[in-house]
This record gives C-alpha cells, sequence and structure tokens, in this order.
C-alpha cells in the first residue's frame, strides 16, 4: 500500500524525505514526488504549494499518477476554536470551505453536486494520526513550544475549515465563526488547503486523514514569529508524528 505524506510547505515536511531508504525523485506537472521506504512502508511525498487548487491538483496527480491509496496531509493552520492555542495540535475530523458560495441556488458552505459541505475524513486513519500525535505530545514536544514561551500542547479534533485567503484579522476571524456558526459548522481551525484534499479523496474513495500544527490564532498577530515556529515546532511535530504513524501501522 503506498501512502501519500502532503505538506503545502517544505518547511512543514522537513525531515522526513531524509528518513526514506531507496529514495528516488521525479518531477511531474510542476511539483517534485519523492518515493521510498519507511518503516517498511511505501511512501510518497509531496509539497503542493499554498492554495486549494494546487492541493487538489497535486492530490490528483499522487493517486493517478503516483498509485497512493492513502493520503496524510501535515501542515500548520490558525487557531478558531474556543481552547485552541498556538502550538497544539488539531487532527481533522471533517473539512469544508469557508469560501465556497453557491447561494442562493444551494445553501452557503455545500458544495455544489455533492448536496453537503462536509467531507469526512477516514476514521480509522484519523485514529492512527490521532494516536501518533499524542505520543508525539507525551514524549517531549512541550520542551519544544517551551523554546517559545509557548505553554505544553494540547491535542484536538473536529472540523478544519479551508478557503483561499489567509485569514489575519480579529475582525475576520469573528466574521468568519459567526457565518460558519450560523450554518452549524463549529471549526477548529482554518488553512488553505485540505478541504480539497478531502473532496478530491472522497471523489476517488481514499482514505484522507489530516494533522494541523497551530501556528496563531488566525487574528491580528498571525504574522508574527511564523518562521520560528515553523523551524522549531512544526517541523518537529511532522518528523515525529510521521515516524509514530508508520512504525504503529
Amino acid at each position: 500500500m503506498t501512502l501519500a505524506i502532503l505538506s503545502a510547505l517544505p518547511e512543514e515536511q522537513a525531515g522526513i524525505a531524509g528518513l526514506l531508504s531507496d529514495a528516488r525523485s521525479t518531477d511531474y506537472a510542476g511539483r517534485r514526488y519523492t518515493c521510498g521506504q519507511l518503516h517498511g512502508h511505501a511512501v510518497v511525498l509531496a509539497l503542493s504549494g499554498i492554495g486549494k487548487v494546487a492541493a487538489a491538483s497535486t492530490a490528483v496527480s499522487l493517486i493517478e499518477r503516483f498509485g497512493a491509496e492513502a493520503i496524510v496531509f501535515t501542515g500548520v493552520a490558525g487557531g478558531l476554536g474556543e481552547g485552541v492555542q498556538v502550538g497544539d495540535v488539531v487532527v481533522a475530523r471533517s473539512y469544508a470551505q469557508h469560501d465556497m458560495d453557491a447561494s442562493p441556488i444551494f445553501p452557503r458552505y455545500e458544495v455544489p453536486g455533492y448536496g453537503r459541505a462536509r467531507f469526512d475524513c477516514d476514521v480509522a486513519l484519523s485514529a492512527q494520526l490521532a494516536e501518533a500525535v499524542q505520543q508525539c505530545l507525551a514524549s517531549g514536544a512541550a520542551a519544544w513550544t517551551a523554546e517559545l514561551g509557548l505553554p505544553a500542547p494540547q491535542m484536538h479534533q473536529g472540523l478544519v475549515v479551508s478557503g483561499d485567503r489567509f485569514v489575519s484579522s480579529a475582525a475576520e476571524v469573528q466574521a468568519l465563526r459567526s457565518g460558519l456558526q450560523s450554518a452549524g459548522l463549529d471549526a477548529l481551525a482554518v488553512e488553505m488547503e485540505g478541504a480539497a484534499v478531502a473532496q478530491v479523496c472522497a471523489d476517488h474513495g481514499l482514505p484522507f486523514a489530516a494533522m494541523r500544527s497551530i501556528s496563531d490564532r488566525a487574528d491580528d498577530s498571525a504574522h508574527l514569529d511564523f518562521p520560528a515556529f515553523v523551524q522549531t515546532v512544526a517541523s518537529r511535530y511532522a518528523l515525529a508524528i510521521v515516524q509514530h504513524w508508520l512504525a504503529a501501522r
């Protein structure tokens, strides 16, 4: 079974490629794909770049060109939900697009042709990922967050939303949360790729799971210390969580 590990940015996947044995890279459709073995599993790594279209294009290539039979997304996100703090990790249970609005023909947030706004992540794969996150957080992650003056991290599970807009002000956060909650969508985090990958995987009948390190609260401080967070915390999370996940499969 070929497992795909997808991220938007190089820093979100830093170190994982160096763990692969028999690694070989292929350039296809503007992306680089690295195939190899990790903990006895066939793995393909890819960086999508930022945004839903880029993520969907890369996911399709992973499936149709590189034979991925499951996709796991690892990256960063802004915290939206109550109690979701910088340094925490969110494991997605479902995804929605916060910028999908085909009203009045369809209800706001509903994806035309699907009859729903939510795309569920795979239950079994998400449980495996959550267990790997818990192992990571219990085995030294607090020391990493402490380097940036952050408290010990927690794991959350629930809805994550994606959209082609970087949410970076308190006013945007309030408007986003209000609109989503009015439609029964109480999101924990916001980012720019996962919902597109979830939809592609639903189309192809593939298991999909995602974890997001919370780099900011998606408000007026969203631009502060992002490089430091990705290097000090998020990249370490990704490396440790992927290793825990694959070693336990």
